[in-house]
């Protein structure tokens, strides 16, 4: 019977839920069964930081370097999506804030590109959201942190179930209502901050029967901390789970969100210096509509077995207009035509449909149980891009067009995937993971590219490119306590071709014609775990080996441009560290008050092994690959009260293959320095569900840029937010 109800349990964690019985009182709190104990995150533990179970669900995680942030507990600005705090405990996550509205999420690790955080295999509720994860990865769309009940983070070894991106897996696990205990409950959160923002979180769910629910709508807008910087955001999502049977239930859900901003434009490093708040850009938007439905069905077949399917979709759709020439040209009134130049239209849809389906299965070799999860994927995607339109002399958000767009282009890509992971149990204290993918992917273009100078159309070819491969990796674990553990594996990764680097952007950079698929692996050695209620650690070694990397090269000529290539190979190899320590309970005196002192610490080694014909690359160091990362902060609290001081400092980074230091006059390559950033967030917890925040970002107003833009959203580069205040009152009824 014991068995059946942990069985059961992770099941339901599967569907994105933390279905296990509280008391009344404590029904906030989210709970998460592994085998064989019990992790207890929510009100009673202040830590948002936790290490994933050895199984969730139909997936496995043992053996591979993973982190779960429970969004309850971060003490941060969740509602700009500041990840900076949200992910301060995850050792070495680089973060681009060119964005600071939150509209936009750009992570990566190990030496990765942040961009869009498309190294990583983005996911929400367990299934794609980018734009496409082959062709395009580029995460467009992030879910509204306040909806999020946990972030699932696996490194490395994160390929063999979730596809072949380098950087692993972000999953985003939205709140689906199975945690209230009763028919009807309203939360809502309004907040408001500088630079004229104003947030409002509105949400219901409940739990009657066979079924739970949830709903929220959350709209966000403000006018930015740079000039011309405005945005808004709306956001809407429902999901109904219906239990059929005490084994089979269904999930019905859809996300719709729809995003405008103003993109103020890069700046030259002299501007950064005069006023990293000026903008010589009014005329840029970024409009963004994204779609996600997704069906999904859980089936506990019997004691051992159980199965989950997912049917989803991405209908997105992309539109930007602009003047997106180098910074150093001004966007200004002719005085002959007592007018704007006109602007540049692009316009991107996404319609992309996917399936995945999953198994996982206990068996017994002699005396020890051992589980087999595996799975199979199918999914196809179209991308319509019509670019280089001639759009309008006006200022505000307009993607009329005159005549038709000279680039007119239809990306579509089909993949199939079948994969498997085993946990072998040795013994009761060491697992052997092996794992194994088949992937096939295929890709075509087709369309026009532009005219000649003479009013002819280009057209493409109608080429079909498609290929397999097998992926394969191995993972362990020893463990020397009970709550602590050696682990370490290697696993296989592969990365395609993407759309965008298959024609010329419009800007200053230029794509090679022969740019290959990227191949490698990744390794990972640590020890990790728990002591007693006071000390958790994560400490580890990794090695990521990438194979025709695709880099950023400055060709020199007249003029000279950024050339977007196959820059080498690159060997990144480094220190992930994370520790928490709470004096108060080593001492055992928690029952009112509570303290957590952390360090996340990363180091990175990223330099390219092999040159490039443009430029001797061999062993420079990776673009976008800061060696040091360095998060410390701590949490104080008496009883309902929180405050939380974080201190993140970021060393310097080069921003092409070919280390620039001087930064060039249009701001496009060059060093990007290290910077130091302080946060402090409170919470005040009072009476029953009600709740007030506040918080300064960035305290001592550092002027900082994480990013140099070639082409959209700069060209240049791109500011950060100076200091910051937010207040929040919230309500649960």
């Amino acid at each position: 019977m014991r068995k059946r109800k942990i069985v059961l349990c992770l099941m339901m964690l599967t569907l994105n839920v933390v279905n296990a019985q509280t008391q009344k009182e404590n029904s906030d709190t989210l709970h998460i069964k592994s085998l064989p104990d019990i992790t207890i995150v929510g009100r009673n533990s202040k830590s948002d930081y936790q290490q994933m179970p050895e199984i969730v669900g139909t997936n496995i995680y043992a053996g591979k370097k993973n982190a779960l942030i429970v969004l309850d507990n971060v003490q941060g600005n969740v509602v700009t999506n500041n990840m900076r705090q949200v992910l301060a405990k995850v050792p070495g996550i680089h973060i681009w804030e060119s964005d600071p509205s939150g509209i936009q999420i750009g992570i990566a690790a190990r030496g990765l590109s942040p961009n869009r955080s498309w190294e990583f295999n983005v996911r929400q509720n367990g299934y794609d959201i980018a734009a496409d994860p082959f062709g395009y990865p580029e995460a467009y769309y992030n879910p509204q942190l306040q909806a999020v009940q946990r972030i699932e983070i696996v490194r490395g070894q994160g390929s063999l179930q979730y596809g072949p991106q380098f950087g692993g897996l972000v999953n985003y696990i939205l709140r689906n209502g199975s945690e209230i205990n009763k028919p009807f409950e309203f939360e809502t959160q309004q907040t408001v901050g500088s630079n004229g923002l104003f947030n409002s979180f509105n949400a219901i769910g409940g739990k009657k029967g066979k079924v739970h629910y949830y709903t929220f709508f959350d709209h966000r807008n403000g006018y930015g901390w740079r000039e011309n910087s405005r945005y808004f955001t709306n956001a809407g999502y429902g999901t109904v789970t219906y239990n059929l049977t005490k084994n089979f239930s269904l999930t019905v859900e859809v996300m719709r969100s729809h995003i405008r901003s103003q993109q103020p434009g890069g700046l030259t490093d002299v501007q950064m210096k005069q006023d990293a708040r000026q903008s010589f850009r009014s005329r840029n938007w970024f409009d963004i509509t994204w779609t996600t439905p997704a069906l999904i069905a859980n089936y506990q077949i019997n004691e051992n077995t159980r199965w989950n399917t997912k049917l989803f979709g991405t209908i997105g759709d992309r539109n930007s207009v602009g003047f997106l020439q180098s910074i150093t040209t001004k966007d200004s009134i002719n005085p002959t035509t007592l007018s704007y130049s006109n602007r540049m239209v692009t316009i991107d849809q996404y319609r992309n449909y996917g399936m995945e389906s999953r198994i996982i299965t206990d068996y017994h070799l002699g005396k020890m149980k051992n589980t087999l999860s595996g799975g199979i994927r199918l999914y196809t995607g179209i991308t319509t891009r019509q670019a280089d339109g001639e759009g309008t002399t006006g200022t505000e958000y307009d993607v009329t067009v005159t005549g038709n767009y000279p680039r007119d282009i239809t990306f579509k890509s089909g993949n199939a995937a079948v994969f498997a992971e085993n946990i072998f149990r040795i013994s009761d204290k060491f697992l052997i993971i092996p794992g194994i993918r088949y992937e096939w992917l295929e890709g075509s273009s087709s369309g026009r590219n532009g005219y000649t100078s003479g009013g002819v159309e280009i057209i493409l070819q109608n080429i079909t490119r498609d290929r397999s491969f097998v992926l394969a990796g191995i993972g362990t674990e020893y463990h020397i306590t009970k709550t602590t553990e050696v682990y370490a594996n290697f696993s296989q990764a592969y990365r395609p071709i993407q759309f965008a680097n298959l024609q010329a952007p419009p800007t200053t950079d230029v794509v090679d014609p022969d740019l290959k698929d990227a191949k490698g692996y990744n390794i990972d050695l640590g020890y990790r775990g728990k002591v007693k209620n006071f000390l958790q650690f994560d400490i580890s070694g990794f090695y990521l080996q990438y194979d025709n990397r695709v880099g950023t090269v400055t060709v020199s000529g007249t003029p000279s441009y950024r050339l977007i290539t196959n820059v080498g190979s690159s060997t990144s190899k480094g220190f992930e560290g994370y520790v928490e320590f709470n004096p108060i309970r080593a001492l055992g005196k928690s029952q009112y008050s509570d303290l957590i002192i952390f360090g996340s610490y990363g180091y990175t080694d990223a330099k390219y092994s092999g040159n490039h014909k443009e430029a001797n690359t061999k062993g420079k160091k990776v673009e976008n690959a800061p060696t040091n990362i360095i998060r410390v902060g701590l949490t104080g609290g008496y009883k309902g009260f929180l405050l939380t001081a974080q201190v993140s400092n970021v060393g310097e980074t080069f921003s092409d293959a070919n280390n620039t230091v001087t930064p060039s006059a249009n701001g496009n390559t060059g060093l990007i320095s290290a910077y130091t950033v302080t946060d402090l967030t409170a919470t005040y917890k009072f009476l029953k569900g009600l709740n007030l925040k506040a918080g300064i970002n960035n305290l001592f107003d550092e002027k900082y840029f994480t990013r140099r833009a070639g082409g959209y959203p700069g060209p240049g580069a791109l500011p950060a937010d100076g200091r910051t205040f937010f207040m929040s009152v919230g309500a649960k009824l």
